[in-house]
């Protein structure tokens, strides 16, 4: 658990929403698909220095969030099997690690496929990859807890990734109890919980969902499932493509897509 330690490096900030429109923009043609997430990062810097890139609206604007915020709350992507959950939050990875000094920002991963973040191993922005199935994802929730306590004044900031809800609910009454604090307290003290959901097993967490006041949906092809998620009887999220997201903004849908990895 050396990379626990390395809570006291800490992490200065991320995230302001961009109010003005960037003036250059990533450019993108069917036949290339998506821009890469350098090429977009490149095209609209400088952005915020408290931003976290989310992804590149349909207007090729950035979506920002701003961790200086805590209004947002936990983040929550809920979507089915295969639609770019993992990739999405390997993307948030990357975009950190780009944007910020490792001393100012890291990123805390727990997922049941490790083997899916080896290239984020030995990343200095990675405080590391921890399996669902080992005890050191049950001490990383527990130090974040502490980190979090103590980091009240210091303007630094973690991402705690975490790839499946449900298989963090199985880490036991201690782990469920540091992870429901971390989503309560975290992002007023700069721990930001962004945890994704298989669409089709979110009946069974159904009290887990009232953390996330934020939400990013993918494609889900069952409309019964769409409609539960989105709490809207009417909504379904079957006509987003891989890759691609939907917030609620008000009464209004934001569309936007996570880019490819270089």
């Amino acid at each position: 658990m050396s990379n626990i330690n390395h809570f006291s490096l800490m992490i200065d900030a991320l995230t302001a929403l961009a109010e003005e429109k960037q003036s250059q923009t990533a450019s993108r043609t069917p036949e290339l698909g998506l821009p890469t997430l350098s090429s977009i990062l490149a095209v609209t810097s400088p952005l915020p220095h408290t931003a976290l890139f989310l992804g590149l609206a349909e207007d090729e604007l950035p979506v920002l969030l701003d961790l200086y915020d805590p209004v947002p709350g936990p983040i929550l992507i809920v979507a089915d099997k295969d639609s770019g959950k993992t990739s999405f939050l390997q993307m948030v990875a990357r975009a950190a690690e780009s944007m910020h000094d490792p001393a100012d920002v890291q990123s805390g991963v727990i997922t049941p496929h490790p083997d899916e973040w080896k290239d984020f191993q030995n990343s200095q922005s990675v405080l590391g990859v921890y399996s669902t199935n080992e005890d050191a994802a049950r001490e990383l929730l527990q130090s974040l807890v502490t980190w979090a306590h103590n980091n009240r004044e210091r303007r630094q900031t973690i991402l705690l990734l975490i790839d499946d809800l449900e298989a963090v609910t199985r880490l036991g009454q201690e782990a469920e109890q540091s992870l429901r604090w971390l989503l309560l307290r975290g992002p007023s003290r700069r721990v930001w919980p962004i945890i994704t959901l298989n669409a089709s097993h979110a009946r069974k967490l159904e009290t887990w969902l009232e953390f996330f006041r934020t939400r990013l949906f993918g494609n889900t092809r069952d409309e019964e499932n769409s409609h539960f998620i989105a709490s809207d009887p009417y909504k379904v999220f079957s006509d987003l493509a891989a890759s691609q997201f939907t917030m609620r903004e008000g009464s209004n849908w934001l569309n936007f897509w996570a880019p490819a990895l270089d």
